[in-house]
């Protein structure tokens, strides 16, 4: 008698958890097998500037009759988050029936700013306005994770009675282009009222009734270390978290709207749907990303995109146009290596596709202008798809940070023009990189830097860094 075959092997936990990392989110459903909210595409605007974006966020907050939600990683005690409050206040003063609620990162509002002083952070000054206006104008600490550096609250996107202003920009002096220097990104604004009612509700539902979530404008904020249970039962409802709506079929002149959710390496929707994104690219795709750290998965599906012919245009900032940058002349902390630490990815990724970027497979556009700095995010994909994000498309918003998107199907090409034209004005201040040299190498960089970066290397904590900041 033959022996019987021996039973199928089971494949264990840890060897699912290493697939998973190892190969990304599980691929999902195709784009155009997504469901949609139609919309009329003269809906769909695409503001020029931050300028432009903080006088449309103004404009809109007085005209507000029914709601303001506004969800941003941090609202900042400076002269530009002090006029959002006030205007928040003032209209609420004006129209009390009005609902207006605040939703921000918990742990990035009750601390200083990196590289400075112990400071209470931005929620003092939401007490201090709570205190002298009154009550009417909410700000929820929203925790993510029970340490900063484990996850944000990084949801973006303002919704105004029937009207969603979406940006990855937080709000400050240098994203609202408040004083001499901008921080720029992408700025849309879109006219719907599902759509609108379809981000409202996670915020209002989901976020906003959770136990973990509380109050920072108020005198007794509890302590994180009280919250660390509801903390955790809170992230694995955002785990399960997606934005309601009834999908539609996409008339001539409408355009379709997918919003989107995510958090963590598991199942996440909104990491799917950028992998999918990628691959479904045939001719043209463009990453917009503020700080050259991609995770693996997406490293590894824009490689096999230029293996198989598909041009692709990485556009994202000069290191000395990242927000951590600190010119040579200035006293030196380790937190200015970081823009030293991502050209180093982007000189060994461009080292390993150099021939692509001979034959204008890859383009590779560094931004720069003048002191200002560069904070986009998302991508075009073709001729038929935009994504709307405030992912930086790095390994902590990949696994780490709640995060969310608009996904725009344009099958008829309406918006294409003002794609372009977006497109156009980002790269009027970019300069295409010709060779992975033209990149300094870490011999050519400050003393301080240098011996920084080699001493991380050494030890292998460069690559720590690179997944959690």
């Amino acid at each position: 008698m033959q022996n019987a075959a021996p039973p199928p092997r089971k494949t264990s936990a840890l060897a699912k958890a290493w697939r998973r990392l190892r190969y990304g989110a599980d691929r999902g459903p195709l784009p155009a097998d997504l469901p949609c909210i139609p919309m009329a595409a003269d809906r769909v605007m695409t503001l020029a500037s931050p300028a432009e974006f903080r006088e449309t966020l103004l404009a809109l907050i007085a005209r507000a009759r029914e709601r303001i939600l506004i969800a941003t990683l941090y609202l900042q005690d400076d002269d530009a988050g002090r006029e959002v409050l006030l205007a928040l206040y003032a209209a609420k003063a004006a129209r009390p029936e009005l609902e207006i609620a605040v939703f921000v990162d918990w742990h990035r509002a009750q601390r200083g700013l990196i590289g400075k002083g112990k400071s209470p952070g931005n929620a003092a000054l939401y007490q201090d306005l709570a205190r002298r206006l009154g009550p009417g104008v909410p700000v929820y600490g929203v925790p993510v994770q029970t340490r900063e550096i484990m996850g944000v609250m990084h949801l973006k996107g303002f919704i105004l009675d029937d009207a969603v202003l979406y940006s990855g920009a937080s709000l400050n002096d240098v994203y609202l282009h408040r004083h001499q220097r901008y921080r720029l990104d992408r700025y849309h604004l879109l006219q719907d009222r599902q759509l609108a009612d379809s981000l409202a509700g996670p915020l209002l539902h989901v976020i906003r009734a959770d136990p973990a979530v509380h109050p920072l404008d108020t005198e007794s904020v509890p302590r994180t270390a009280s919250l660390r249970a509801p903390i955790v039962r809170f992230r694995r409802v955002l785990a399960k978290t997606r934005y309601p709506f009834a999908g539609g079929l996409i008339r001539r002149d409408e355009v379709g709207i997918t919003p989107l959710f995510g958090i963590g390496g598991r199942e996440n929707e909104l990491n799917a749907v950028l992998l999918q994104l990628i691959r479904h690219a045939k001719e043209h795709l463009v990453l917009f990303t503020p700080y050259f750290n991609l995770p693996g998965p997406l490293r590894r599906v824009i490689g096999a995109k230029i293996k198989e012919g598909c041009r692709i245009t990485i556009v994202l900032g000069d290191k000395v146009a990242n927000d951590f940058y600190i010119p040579p002349e200035e006293p030196f902390k380790a937190i200015g290596a970081l823009p030293y630490l991502y050209e180093g990815n982007l000189r060994r990724f461009c080292n390993t596709h150099q021939a692509a970027m001979d034959q204008g497979l890859l383009n590779v556009q560094l931004w720069r202008h003048e002191h200002h700095s560069f904070h986009l995010k998302g991508l075009l994909v073709d001729r038929d798809y935009a994504l709307l994000t405030g992912n930086n498309m790095n390994p902590r918003a990949w696994n780490l940070d709640l995060e969310n998107g608009l996904l725009i199907h344009d099958p008829h090409g309406i918006l294409q023009d003002r794609h372009r034209a977006e497109l156009e004005g980002v790269l009027a201040h970019t300069q295409r990189l010709d060779h992975y040299r033209s990149l300094e190498a870490v011999e050519s960089y400050p003393v301080p830097v240098k011996r920084l970066l080699k001493r991380l290397t050494r030890v292998r904590i460069d690559r720590l860094v690179n997944q959690v900041l």
